[in-house]
């Protein structure tokens, strides 16, 4: 469902240098996946993320989903996708149902089926007790859930989670736990990054970890645990923050 080849985004810099943000990284994530695309701030996560949608045009290779380029059919690609990202607004004079059928609206559904949909995913997260409230008076769980509902309100076969438990407290992280492994179960394809990488133990098949835009490990949590010599997500982060990328006998 999503293919990743050989993707790389290089910026040019004062003096004739250039900064390799992603560099040349490849993964795919079938349908009832949940990847962790996990790294430090600066890994070129979000860089991937906005490659993948067709915001950000790579240098090299190329991502896709469903089997449409995101440079290509950025339209299609979107169409296919929900975001969820830490720093998304919502219209802050709309209230929630208003904003969830305006969306709808804007990927084509009928009113009738935006409708059922949105009576689904109300049921789903909760949010039937402030459906008709503005959104300027949610608080930031309420806010997230609405979100969560937006991205999904067109029923896309992929979901990519950007740090979707950001300024979350337990209950509202737990929201998002819960809402990961009902997308799963629906056979959505997902990538996770996020910075809580306990919850990721928890909640990914599958892990790509990013270091200064390279994949230097992947695979599942027990291949990882065998490939790197460690334990948990938290040591294999510590032992690359601190040593340089991990595997470096494997890379050579």
């Amino acid at each position: 469902m999503i293919d990743v080849r050989n993707l790389s985004k290089v910026y040019p810099l004062p003096g004739g240098r250039e900064l390799t943000a992603v560099d040349a990284i490849s993964f795919s994530v079938d349908s009832g996946e949940v990847y962790g695309l996990l790294g430090p701030n600066g890994a070129g996560k979000t860089t991937t993320l906005r490659m993948l949608l067709g915001l950000l045009r790579p240098t090299d290779g190329y991502a896709a989903i469903g089997g449409f380029r995101s440079v290509d059919f950025p339209d299609e690609v979107k169409r296919r996708v929900g975001l969820v990202a830490a720093n998304a607004g919502l219209y802050q004079y709309l209230s929630a149902r208003e904003m969830l059928l305006f969306f709808a609206d804007l990927y084509g559904l009928p009113i009738g089926d935006a409708e059922r949909e949105l009576d689904r995913l109300s049921q789903l997260l909760g949010l039937t007790e402030y459906l008709d409230r503005s959104c300027s008076t949610l608080s930031t769980g309420q806010r997230q859930r609405v979100n969560l509902a937006r991205a999904l309100i067109h029923q896309p076969p992929v979901m990519l989670l950007d740090e979707p438990t950001l300024g979350l407290d337990v209950l509202g992280t737990q929201v998002i736990t819960e809402f990961i492994a009902h997308l799963r179960e629906e056979g959505k394809a997902v990538i996770l990054c996020t910075h809580h990488l306990d919850e990721a133990e928890r909640i990914c098949t599958r892990f790509g970890l990013l270091h200064r835009g390279k994949i230097v490990a992947e695979g599942t949590l027990a291949e990882l645990r065998q490939q790197t010599g460690c334990g948990s997500l938290v040591e294999m982060f510590l032992k690359l923050s601190a040593r340089g990328p991990i595997l470096a006998e494997v890379a050579e």
